[in-house]
């Protein structure tokens, strides 16, 4: 009898140490997806698909914005309370005629978001052609004193290569649609971009008096249609990353 005894001990001790173990891993892997105040995950999303209307981001099959996200102004950035993926883009809730029925996911992302980092998803493209996602990561090494970064995004429909001046200075060559070059540093200060086609000495768009920072990061993005002067006419924007 007393043998009996010692030999149930163990396997006592062994379940009772599963507990302790198993139950918080389990619960630990539940957690994973969430986004709080220490991940500092900030995103924003800019709709510069010309024919789409207005889109909304759904996470957890949940819709995160109050307002719909309209051509060809971006969000802004906003904090995500969750990192579950995917991330769906769905039609917006202020629907026009001849849009994608509301049930549609235009996009289904699954980018691995990292903490403390911006991030950017761009819509550009035409429903009567095709639609395209740019996901960009809005960080960069810190630019060295006195100086600021800036990169190039060509979202631009049906275009091909373009060229961008700073102050008539070639900046960047031949940038293809949904494409984005790397951010490069420019003495902070006041400048004159202007947006060719490339191989073309026609100014597409002319962008004057644009301060860059000591320390800042800029994203120079292109939009809409060249040689339209309707709602669809070729346009620009910028964002301020840091």
């Amino acid at each position: 009898m007393h043998k009996g005894k010692n030999s149930v001990l163990p396997v006592f001790l062994l379940v009772f140490v599963a507990v302790f173990i198993v139950i918080p891993f389990i619960s630990s892997c539940g957690k994973s997806g969430s986004a709080g105040p220490s991940t500092n995950v900030q995103y924003q999303i800019v709709n510069l698909s010309p024919d789409l209307g207005s889109v909304d981001l759904y996470i957890d099959y949940r819709k995160v914005n109050t307002s719909s996200y309209f051509y060809p102004t971006a969000s802004g950035y906003f904090y995500l309370t969750s990192l579950n993926i995917p991330f769906q883009i769905r039609p917006g809730t202020s629907l026009t005629a001849g849009t994608i029925a509301p049930s549609f996911n235009i996009f289904s992302l699954n980018n691995i978001l990292k903490p403390n980092t911006r991030y950017t998803f761009m819509i550009t493209g035409m429903v009567t052609d095709s639609l395209n996602g740019i996901f960009l990561t809005d960080t960069s090494a810190t630019p060295t004193i006195g100086r600021g970064k800036i990169r190039f995004v060509n979202a631009s429909p049906r275009s091909a290569g373009l060229n961008v001046t700073a102050n008539d200075t070639s900046l960047f060559s031949n940038v293809p649609y949904i494409n984005h070059t790397d951010f490069r540093e420019l003495p902070a200060g006041i400048y004159d971009f202007k947006i060719y086609p490339t191989g073309s000495s026609t100014i597409l768009r002319d962008i004057p008096n644009v301060t860059i920072q000591d320390g800042r990061l800029y994203t120079l993005y292109c939009y809409g249609l060249a040689g339209h002067t309707d709602s669809l006419a070729f346009g620009s924007g910028f964002i301020t990353n840091k």
